[in-house]
């Protein structure tokens, strides 16, 4: 599991992820099998004679905001701040340590004021990308839990998942905006076209099922690619701190403590819940297929092996 641990520390403190085959080839997949339903779908809204002149402008639009300032906005929604090393010299300190520790720039600090525990990080690629915390976990955790968190938010710096997650995003927006927009209130009035009422009512009926099935479509494989970044994320931990164990504790110290927050803290930062280290959503006994996030039993399991193979 731990493949190219030990070539990591040759040459000093350098201790550069290797490669994550497995996350990049579902990224790969995850866009490609998207695409393909797009495609599809693009293909029945031509067939149906709905002026793609208006919905592909759109489509674009949207990607290029999804793609350049879905981070930022967010960061605002959550009220998370940057913040300078003045205010937040140990997030600073740590964050500094580990980029060059991994051989990237080191990424912007912010501070979300909430109990909630948690962390996460934005950017498009390493170079635009933003460490956040919240006032909660600098309180709860120590200082190694602490740096094995942040460990594993560079790690999806470093992967570049973030990215492939805001353009998976966004196809899923598009639908929804297909789904709830009013393109569609033509065909009520007539239609596109030559259409009578009754094929213009038949279309919309065709053009929202198939909306909505693209849209599950689209929600099953992110969140399939969503739970296994986390995994890849604490692997990169572990790598970079050569202390799973510390993550483990970590999450558990989150996980706790996230059950006894009242429901109006975490709504606060349930916004950003798939960019979280641990999920805010009241997820009970649904299947682990819908959740953004590993179990945290899973979670556990898989540090464990880390660890054990770390001591051989």
């Amino acid at each position: 599991m731990l493949n190219g641990i030990q070539k990591g520390y040759i040459g000093g403190m350098q201790r550069k992820l290797p490669g994550d085959f497995g996350l990049t080839s579902r990224m790969f997949l995850t866009m490609f099998l998207l695409a393909i339903v797009y495609l599809i779908f693009m293909g029945v809204l031509y067939a149906l004679h709905v002026p793609l002149g208006l919905v592909i402008p759109v489509a674009i639009l949207l990607l290029g905001l999804q793609y350049y300032y879905s981070d930022k906005l967010i960061l605002l929604s959550i009220g998370a701040r940057e913040v300078s090393e003045q205010e937040a010299p140990q997030v600073h300190q740590i964050v500094a340590r580990l980029a060059q520790m991994t051989g990237i720039p080191k990424p912007k600090v912010a501070i979300i004021d909430t109990p909630v525990p948690n962390a996460m990080a934005t950017g498009r690629d390493p170079n635009h990308a933003l460490v956040a915390v919240t006032s909660g976990i600098m309180s709860q955790l120590n200082e190694p839990e602490l740096e094995a968190v942040i460990a594993h938010e560079l790690s999806h710096v470093i992967h570049r998942d973030m990215r492939v997650m805001a353009m998976a995003s966004f196809f899923a927006t598009i639908a929804s905006f297909i789904v709830q927009s009013g393109l569609w209130g033509g065909f009520y009035g007539g239609g596109y076209g030559r259409r009578d009422s009754r094929d213009s009512g038949n279309a919309f009926i065709l053009i929202f099922l198939v909306s909505a099935a693209v849209w599950a479509i689209s929600f099953v494989l992110i969140r399939t690619l969503s739970r296994y970044r986390e995994y890849a994320a604490d692997r990169g931990s572990a790598i970079i701190t050569q202390q799973p164990s510390n993550l483990a504790s970590a999450l558990i110290k989150i996980s706790g403590t996230i059950q006894r927050i009242p429901d109006r803290d975490l709504r606060q930062v349930e916004a950003a819940n798939s960019l979280m280290l641990a999920s805010v959503a009241h997820e009970g006994s649904i299947s682990e297929i819908f959740s953004t996030h590993p179990s945290l039993e899973h979670r556990l399991a898989r540090l464990k092996e880390m660890e054990a193979e770390l001591s051989r």
